[in-house]
């Protein structure tokens, strides 16, 4: 009796263990897992809104509204005066940020949408502290083609870079799957953003008058100040030192030695879309922070 006693209680203290370190979703995911999945649904939900109402004029609450659970609608966001081409590519990206704001919810928990600041405001923020002044009109994300792709320059390599750094943490052959998928479509957009950018690159801003490529580099400069971990970040014309094989200047794609891409930690992540250099300290295009439970840890 005593045996059977010992191995009962030892039978429920490991399945106790198994129980803080597996979530029972059918998946085998530990809770590393699952809090680095769910951390880049905060980035979906922004690019999501961001693409569907720049092309379409809606988001999420008309298109799947059961994805939002609740969650506040975006600040500010609006359509763009786009032309056919760019309208068609960026109602592509939008839906595919719904299909990736589906593969995360169908794989975790996730969490209700979190309020999203996507105003003319919030954009020109970060325009002015690229360029360390503010400009003069204010920038303007939905104004025209040029304005919207800058504007989305800001975006999906954030989510790009946050793939590559959580891949090597992941356990779970689900997970290091879901993710793989997910930086693939991540790395196409930007792709195809830096592509069409790059065209234009030496075409002025107006009414700035600062080129479309420096419009890039400031950019990239202000997402490495701010993630404080060194260059992660490239615009489109470097110094011939940190092109490809440290031979030339124009940089469509960015990659660091080797041309390998860059990767962030969620704390990286957090200082960038924050606007404020500190996982801590909410703004940006987070007024309320992030959800989820590694960038409540910081709140």
């Amino acid at each position: 009796m005593i045996l059977v006693s010992l191995l009962l209680l030892i039978l429920h203290l490991l399945s106790s263990s198994c129980d803080e370190y597996f979530i029972n979703d059918g998946n085998n995911l530990t809770k590393s897992d699952v809090d680095l999945i769910e951390f880049p649904l905060n980035i979906e939900y922004m690019e999501a809104e961001f693409f569907l109402w720049g092309s379409l004029g809606y988001g999420l609450d008309k298109f799947a509204p059961q994805l939002v659970d609740g969650g506040p609608k975006p600040i500010g966001v609006r359509i763009a005066k786009l032309s056919p081409l760019i309208r068609d590519v960026i109602a592509q990206f939008g839906f595919q940020e719904v299909g990736h704001v589906r593969a995360i919810k169908s794989t975790v928990r996730g969490f209700p949408r979190p309020l999203l600041n996507l105003s003319i405001e919030s954009f020109a923020t970060v325009m002015n502290d690229a360029f360390g002044h503010p400009l003069q009109p204010s920038f303007d994300p939905y104004a025209n083609d040029i304005n919207y792709l800058l504007a989305s320059y800001v975006i999906p390599y954030v989510g790009l870079t946050g793939y590559v750094g959580a891949n090597p943490k992941l356990h779970s052959p689900s997970a290091k799957r879901l993710v793989a998928g997910l930086l693939g479509v991540e790395s196409g957009q930007d792709a195809v953003l830096r592509t069409l950018l790059y065209e234009r690159g030496r075409e002025n801003v107006e009414p700035y008058g600062i080129t479309v490529t420096e419009f890039t580099n400031r950019i990239s400069e202000l997402r490495n100040k701010l993630g404080r971990q060194g260059i992660k970040d490239e615009g489109l014309r470097v110094k011939p030192k940190l092109g490809a094989e440290g031979s030339i200047r124009g940089n469509i794609l960015a990659g660091g030695k080797y041309s390998l891409s860059y990767d962030r930690t969620p704390e990286e992540i957090l200082r960038i879309v924050y606007g404020s250099g500190d996982e801590s300290k909410p703004g940006g295009f987070y007024p309320n922070g992030a959800e989820g439970r590694i960038a409540k840890s910081y709140l």
